[in-house]
C-alpha cells in the first residue's frame, strides 16, 4: 500500500509514525506534503519518508490519502489534488468537514472514510472513530482500520455521532489535562511540594483509566468502591456536586459538539 499523508502537523505525523512501527507501509511507499515545508522536508529526513512537492503530485502516486489539515484548508487541499483523486481512498481527519462535503470536493470516484482521532495517538493511545461514505468497501474499512489501531482503538460510527465524538474525545484529553492540572494544585494548596503533587495527579488518573479498562467495570461501581460512609472521598466527592463538575463536563462536550458542528457548517443530530 502506498500512503499519502497531506499535512504533517501533530497529529499527521503520529500516524506516520505510527504506520511505520506497525510495518504497514515502508518509508518507501509513504509520502507527505505540507505548506510548512521545512517541517515536511525534517519528517522526511528523519523518518525516510518521500517529500512530495504539492497535493496533485503526492495524491497521484499514492493509493490511500490522509488529510490532515486544518478544517479551513481540506477542502482546498482536495481542489488542488483534482482529477488524481478519482479511484483512491481519501481518509480525512479535518473536525467538521462532512463526507458529503468531502465528496462533492474529490469527486464522486473518489472514496471518503470521514475519521476523527485524537491527540493521544501520538503515544499509541489514541481513541478514534470513523464513518464511511458510499462505495468504501470492507476492504478500505479494513485499512482504516489497521491505520487508526497501529495509534489506538478505532471505532466504526454513524456520521451524525461523529461531531459528538468530536467534542467527548477528541476535546477530551484538554479536559483531562485540566482536571489534572486541578487535583495537582488542590495537592499544593493542602500542602504538598509542587513536583510530587503533579505525580501524583498524573498516576492517580492513569491506574483509574487503566481500572476502567481493565476491568470493565462502569465507572459509578468503581466510584463507589473507593466511597466510604462519612469518609474522606464522599467529602470531595460532595464539593464536586456543590461545584456542578459533572454538568459542566457536559456542557463541555456540548459546547465543543456545536462548535465542530459550526466548522462544517452543517447542523447533523439537531
Amino acid at each position: 500500500m502506498k500512503a499519502g499523508f497531506i499535512g504533517c502537523g501533530k497529529m499527521g505525523s503520529a500516524l506516520i509514525q505510527g504506520v511505520l512501527a506497525a510495518k504497514i507501509c515502508e518509508p518507501k511507499d509513504v509520502q507527505v506534503y505540507d505548506s510548512a515545508v521545512e517541517a515536511a522536508e525534517i519528517l522526511g529526513t528523519e523518518s525516510g519518508i518521500r517529500v512530495a512537492a504539492g497535493n496533485r503530485e503526492l495524491v497521484a502516486n499514492s493509493d490511500v490519502i490522509l488529510l490532515c489539515v486544518k478544517p479551513e484548508d481540506a477542502l482546498h487541499a482536495l481542489a488542488e489534488a483534482g482529477r488524481e483523486l478519482e479511484g483512491k481512498l481519501l481518509i480525512s481527519i479535518a473536525a467538521g468537514i462532512t463526507i458529503a462535503s468531502l465528496q462533492e470536493a474529490a469527486g464522486a470516484g473518489c472514496r471518503v472514510v470521514r475519521v476523527m482521532p485524537n491527540t493521544a495517538a501520538l503515544v499509541q493511545k489514541g481513541a478514534t472513530a470513523y464513518a464511511a461514505g458510499a462505495g468504501v468497501s470492507g476492504k478500505d474499512i479494513a485499512v482504516v482500520e489497521q491505520i487508526f489501531t497501529s495509534v489506538g482503538r478505532a471505532f466504526e460510527v454513524n456520521e451524525a455521532l461523529l461531531d459528538a465524538v468530536t467534542g467527548l474525545s477528541g476535546s477530551g484529553p484538554a479536559y483531562v489535562y485540566l482536571f489534572v492540572e486541578a487535583l495537582s494544585d488542590g495537592g499544593v494548596q493542602m500542602g504538598l511540594p509542587r513536583d510530587l503533587a503533579l505525580k501524583l495527579a498524573v498516576q492517580t488518573v492513569a491506574g483509574a483509566a487503566e481500572m476502567l479498562t481493565e476491568t470493565m467495570m462502569h465507572p459509578a461501581v468503581l466510584r463507589e468502591m473507593v466511597t466510604s460512609p462519612a469518609g474522606t472521598t464522599i467529602a470531595g466527592l460532595a464539593e464536586m456536586e456543590r461545584g456542578r463538575l459533572r454538568s459542566t463536563v457536559m456542557d463541555a462536550v456540548k459546547a465543543a459538539t456545536l462548535r465542530a458542528r459550526e466548522l462544517g457548517g452543517g447542523d447533523e443530530g439537531a
